[in-house]
């Protein structure tokens, strides 16, 4: 699955077990997560700071949350970004397992 727009673009990167957000030819940031079971658990978000200020962090976020959610998986957020972007944003509340406070 991938999201593009004229300057960026975000892809799940299932070999390396994380989604991208690139903006142009440049990587810009990235959020890692495991699958366990029917669970996708987010473990560590970044953005480099090159790419501050552009919306990219919210960006990578929802897609990423969005493909979990399409692919039926559950989200268990222990990377306090991803966490953050989900406390913005209840109506993913469902599809969260576990203590979103870990």
């Amino acid at each position: 699955m991938t999201e593009a727009t004229a300057q960026s673009k975000v892809i799940r990167n299932a070999d390396k077990d994380r989604y991208e957000v690139w903006y142009g030819a440049e990587l810009a940031g990235f959020a890692e997560y495991n699958e366990q079971g029917t669970e996708t658990v987010f473990t560590h978000t970044e953005i480099d700071s090159a790419f501050e200020g552009k919306g990219l962090g919210s960006k990578l976020a929802k897609f990423a949350i969005e493909d979990t959610v399409d692919r039926e998986r559950g989200i268990r957020p222990q990377c306090p970004f991803i966490r953050a972007y989900l406390d913005k944003h209840p109506e993913y509340a469902g599809h969260i397992v576990g203590d979103s406070g870990e």
